[in-house]
């Protein structure tokens, strides 16, 4: 019987197919034709026909270890990825640039716009605050006050038009926002809200001490002002009368010095009447004198206040001219007619 081995590549196994026992048996005295030469091993022959029956003997065959690696293999990427799912993925940090210099050392390496007090300070219309208080403290000390009360009446009248300057922020946010004022923190959105109403309720728990710690009438008629003030930042704002709350809150502001006194003992005397009318005439000035600056937005808005009509004939220029002149002028007049008859009766 005669076995023919089918030529395969290096690493197979190989598989034996046996020839028809009847061939040998029907012919047992036919010679074998001799056995034609192997080829070469790296040449397979072209016209060897392919059995299929032997092409899986071949797969069933195939040495196990192989097949036992791949399962390890891929046991070792299922582990992987197990793990990989199991392990918490936190998202990328933001890049945080580097603030160099004096201002970045002293604040940790953040912004300044970035720093609580620097946004209450931007919130705070701080040029205003600080110019009514020393303008305060200066009067209060010209008409012979004690430096311990003008430094008092400055700490009050800062705190209360801090209050002022933080609520007009709030109430104007979406204004400011429409219009795109980048000065404005509560507007963009850097400073919240509810920080801003917590500031101004730790103000009312200053400014309320500090006040009557010139007299108690003294320091009630200061936080007249402060809310009408604030009142005025809700209640006709937009039209005709819009400069009522100005006048108001600075007329209140002479009776606050000439009522006052230390700790409350001196009971003081009312204001002269014509320094009251000016100190009004006064806040009137400030009123145009700073809408000016915001006529454009408001035109926007609808609104028809005075300062805007005044605006819309006169021109923008022309109207802070005549309420810079105006405002310096009755400024004047407060320190001529107070050097005559001063400041309380």
């Amino acid at each position: 019987m005669q076995r023919w081995r089918r030529g395969r590549s290096a690493g197979e196994d190989t598989t034996v197919i046996e020839a028809d026992e009847t061939f040998a048996e029907t012919e047992p005295d036919a010679e074998l034709p001799p056995a034609p030469e192997p080829d070469a091993p790296d040449d397979e022959p072209a016209d060897e026909p392919v059995d299929e029956a032997a092409e899986e003997a071949d797969v069933e065959l195939d040495d196990p270890e192989v097949e036992t690696d791949d399962q390890a293999d891929d046991e070792a990427d299922d582990e992987a990825e197990a793990e990989l799912e199991l392990e918490p993925q936190h998202p990328e940090l933001p890049h945080v640039p580097e603030h160099t210099g004096l201002a970045g050392r002293l604040l940790g390496g953040r912004r300044p716009g970035d720093v609580l007090a620097i946004q209450l300070l931007q919130a705070a219309h701080a040029k205003q605050a600080i110019t009514t208080a020393l303008a305060m403290g200066v009067v209060a000390a010209v008409t012979g006050r004690p430096a311990r009360e003008a430094g008092v009446v400055v700490l009050t009248v800062l705190v209360g038009q801090t209050m002022l300057g933080w609520h007009n922020d709030i109430v104007d946010r979406q204004r400011d926002q429409a219009h795109g004022l980048t000065g404005k923190p509560v507007a963009m959105g850097r400073l919240a809200v509810g920080t801003v109403w917590y500031a101004i309720a730790v103000g009312f728990l200053l400014v309320l001490p500090l006040s009557w710690t010139t007299g108690i009438r003294a320091g009630c008629l200061y936080l007249a002002s402060v809310a009408i003030g604030m009142l005025g930042n809700v209640v006709l704002r937009t039209g005709f009368f819009s400069w009522w709350s100005w006048a108001a809150s600075f007329a209140l502001l002479p009776a606050y010095l000439s009522y006052g006194g230390w700790g409350g003992q001196a009971q003081g005397s009312p204001p002269e009447p014509a320094i009251v009318a000016l100190a009004a005439l006064l806040g009137v000035g400030v009123h145009f004198t700073r809408a000016v600056w915001g006529l454009v937005a408001d035109h926007e808005d609808g609104w028809t206040y005075l300062p805007l009509k005044l605006g819309l004939k006169l021109g923008a220029t022309r109207l802070l001219a005549l309420s810079t002149v105006f405002t310096a002028g009755i400024a004047i007049a407060l320190v001529v007619v107070g050097t005559q008859v001063g400041l309380s009766r």
